[in-house]
C-alpha cells in the first residue's frame, strides 16, 4: 500500500506552541487527529492511544488562530484545507462561538480495496459499514479511483462535506478521473444524488454517509435506474440497518406479515413475522471490522432473510496475512471456517470483445395491462430458446428501468440475453417510455450508436416480459389482442385513479383537519401500494390491515 498525505499543511494552521511537539513526534506519520477544546490541554490521538501535547490549556486566541487559517465552515460545522483531504470540525456554544476543534488527518491510501477489488469489478452495488475511524471514506475514495481510472467508468462522487475529494473547487488527485459534485446544504444531499443521475449519465454513483430516509429513497431510485452504487451508512453490521427504520430500505425494508395457519406450522413460527419488503438497494454489504479485516455478505437479500428467520448468515471473512496476500474464509453451516483460495476477479458476461449478433429490429411500445403476477407465473419460453445455450446472447442496456427485475425475468425465462453496463457494447436499449420521450440525449445516443431503442410503459414484470420476448421475435400481436390490452389498461387506470382519489380525500378532509385515523376500502396489493406512496407525500403513516380479500389501508394522523 502507498500512503500519501499533506500532513504539514494541517500542522501549519496550528499555533506554534502546539505545532512544534507534533513536528518532532516519533509517531507523527500515524497521527489520526488533533483535538483542541477551550480550557483543556491540546490532545493528539494515534491508533494506539492519545497523549497531551502541552500542560497549558487551549485559549480562545489559539482557537481563533486556527479558524482564521481555514475556509468557511458549512452547515455541518465542517471546514477543510484546499486541495487536501483533512477535515476540521467545530464545536460551538449557544452564542455560535467556536469552543472546540477536531482536526482529522485525511490520507489517500492506494491499495486499500485489495480485499474486495474482485467484487468492485462485478458492477454490483456495494454498501460499506463500520465504526467511525475504521477507514470507510478512505476505501470509498480508492474505489472511485479504481472504477474511473482502471475500469474506465463514468464515476460521480456526491461529496456532502468535501471529505472524499477534499476542500476547494478542484478535487484531490486521489479520486483519479472521477467527477465530484459538492452539496451546498447537507440536508439536500438526496436532491444532488438524483440530479447527478438525471444530468450527467453516470455509470457509478459514490455516496458517503447515507443517513436519512430521503437519501435511502434516493439511493433506491438510482439503483432502479441501473446505476452502480457504492456508499457508506451509519452502522457496524447489517443487523443495525435492519433495526434502523430510517435506513432499513437499503437492505430491502422490513414489514410485518401475517402467515396462514399452514405456513406458520410449516415454519414453526408465530403467525405474525417480519419479512423483507423489497429487493435490497445494495447487492453486496461489507462490514469493516478492522482496517485489514472485513466481513463480506455477497448476497444481502439472503443475509437479511436469514437474520429475520433467526438464522445466522454465512458471510465471507477477508483479511491480509503477513505476506500481504488476500485470505478468504467462509463459515459453513456447522460454524467451522472453510478456507477458500483467492478467486480471480469476476468478469461480467457482457464483454466488449464478444462478437455481436444481428437481431430483428422490433422497437415497439408495450400495451400490456400492468398485471400483478409474480415471476413464477410468467409464461415459459419456447423450447428452441430454452435449449440454445451455445447461441450468442443479446446484450441489453437498461436505462431508467429496474435492472434487478429485468435480470429476474431473464433468469426465470432462460432468455438468451445479458444486461450490459456499456451502451457501446449493447445490441439494444430498453428504457421506460416516459424517459425515452423526455431525454433527448438518450435518443441521440441510440441514433449515434445505431442501436435500436425499445420502450416499456411501466416498471412491471408483465410489461418487461412482453418487451423482452418481442425484442427476441418470440411474440406477435393481432388487432384483437391490442383491443383487449387497451380495454384492460383503461380499466386498471380507472381503478388506480379511484383508489388515489379516495386516499387524497381521506387525508385532506379527515386525517389532517380532524386528526383522526381513517380506514379506506379494501383494495388489491398494487392499489394499496399506490395509496401508501400518496400518503407518504403528506408525511403521514399508513399500514395495511385485515386479511385478503378485505385487506385495506389505515391512515394515521401525524
Amino acid at each position: 500500500m502507498q500512503n500519501h498525505n499533506d500532513l504539514q499543511q494541517l500542522l501549519d494552521i496550528l499555533p506554534p506552541e502546539i505545532r512544534q511537539p507534533l513536528e518532532h513526534h516519533p509517531d507523527r506519520d500515524s497521527l489520526v487527529e488533533v483535538v483542541l477544546d477551550f480550557g483543556r490541554p491540546p490532545e493528539a490521538r494515534f491508533p494506539h492511544g492519545s497523549q497531551y501535547l502541552s500542560q497549558q490549556t487551549v485559549t480562545r486566541q489559539q482557537l481563533q488562530h486556527c479558524v482564521d487559517r481555514l475556509g468557511a465552515f458549512g452547515g455541518d460545522n465542517r471546514a477543510g484545507i484546499e486541495q487536501t483531504l483533512h477535515r476540521i470540525s467545530a464545536i460551538r456554544n449557544r452564542q455560535g462561538e467556536v469552543i472546540g476543534l477536531t482536526l482529522r488527518v485525511g490520507r489517500a491510501i492506494y491499495g486499500t480495496i485489495a480485499l474486495i477489488r474482485d467484487l468492485v469489478e462485478t458492477g454490483q452495488s456495494i454498501l460499506m459499514l463500520g465504526r467511525p475511524g475504521v477507514g470507510k471514506t478512505t476505501a470509498l475514495r480508492e474505489i472511485a479511483r479504481v472504477l474511473a481510472d482502471d475500469l474506465n467508468k463514468r464515476v460521480v462522487i456526491i461529496d456532502s462535506s468535501n471529505e472524499i475529494a477534499g476542500d476547494g473547487d478542484i478535487p484531490h488527485p486521489a479520486i483519479g478521473r472521477s467527477r465530484r459534485m459538492q452539496v451546498a446544504h447537507p440536508e439536500l444531499q438526496h436532491q444532488v444524488m438524483i440530479e447527478a443521475v438525471e444530468n450527467h449519465m453516470p455509470e457509478v454513483i459514490v455516496i458517503d454517509e447515507i443517513g436519512t430516509e430521503l437519501e435511502a429513497l434516493a439511493a433506491r431510485t438510482i439503483a432502479e435506474r441501473g446505476v452502480q452504487l457504492v456508499g457508506t451508512a451509519h452502522g457496524n453490521a447489517i443487523e443495525n440497518l435492519i433495526k434502523n427504520p430510517t435506513l432499513s430500505d437499503l437492505v430491502g425494508g422490513i414489514e410485518s406479515v401475517t402467515l396462514g395457519d399452514e405456513e406458520a406450522r410449516r415454519r414453526g413460527s408465530q403467525k405474525s413475522v417480519l419479512e423483507r419488503k423489497a429487493p435490497p438497494t445494495f447487492e453486496i454489504a461489507v462490514e469493516m471490522v478492522e482496517r485489514q479485516q472485513w466481513i463480506v455478505h455477497e448476497n444481502v437479500a439472503e443475509a437479511v432473510d436469514a437474520l429475520l428467520r433467526g438464522r445466522q448468515p454465512q458471510p465471507q471473512q477477508r483479511s491480509i496475512n503477513e505476506q500481504g496476500q488476500l485470505v478468504i474464509t467462509k463459515t459453513t453451516a456447522a460454524g467451522t471456517p472453510l478456507v477458500k483460495p483467492h478467486r480471480s476477479a469476476q468478469v461480467l458476461p457482457f464483454s466488449a470483445a464478444s462478437a455481436k449478433r444481428q437481431w430483428p429490429d422490433r422497437s415497439l411500445e408495450v400495451r400490456t395491462a400492468p398485471e400483478r403476477n409474480r415471476f413464477h407465473s410468467l409464461p415459459k419460453v419456447d423450447q428452441d430458446f430454452a435449449q440454445a445455450q451455445d447461441s450468442p446472447q443479446m446484450r441489453v442496456y437498461p436505462y431508467a428501468i429496474s435492472a434487478y427485475q429485468l435480470q429476474q425475468i431473464i433468469d426465470a425465462l432462460n432468455l438468451p440475453m445479458v444486461l450490459t453496463k456499456y451502451v457501446s457494447d449493447a445490441d439494444a436499449i430498453v428504457a421506460l417510455r416516459s424517459h425515452a420521450r423526455k431525454h433527448d440525449n438518450l435518443q441521440r445516443l441510440a441514433k449515434n450508436q445505431q442501436i435500436p431503442l425499445h420502450v416499456v410503459k411501466a416498471n412491471t414484470p408483465a410489461h418487461m416480459t412482453r418487451t423482452l420476448r418481442q425484442l427476441l421475435g418470440m411474440d406477435s400481436r393481432d388487432d384483437r389482442q391490442d383491443w383487449e390490452m387497451n380495454f384492460e389498461e383503461a380499466r386498471d387506470r380507472n381503478e388506480e385513479l379511484a383508489a388515489l382519489e379516495e386516499a387524497r380525500l381521506a387525508v385532506e378532509q379527515v386525517v389532517i383537519p380532524q386528526q383522526q385515523p381513517v380506514e379506506l376500502l379494501p383494495r388489491s396489493s398494487w392499489l394499496r401500494k399506490l395509496q401508501h406512496e400518496l400518503v407518504e407525500r403528506y408525511r403521514l403513516n399508513s399500514h395495511s390491515v385485515g386479511d385478503e380479500p378485505d385487506r385495506r389501508l389505515r391512515i394515521y394522523p401525524a
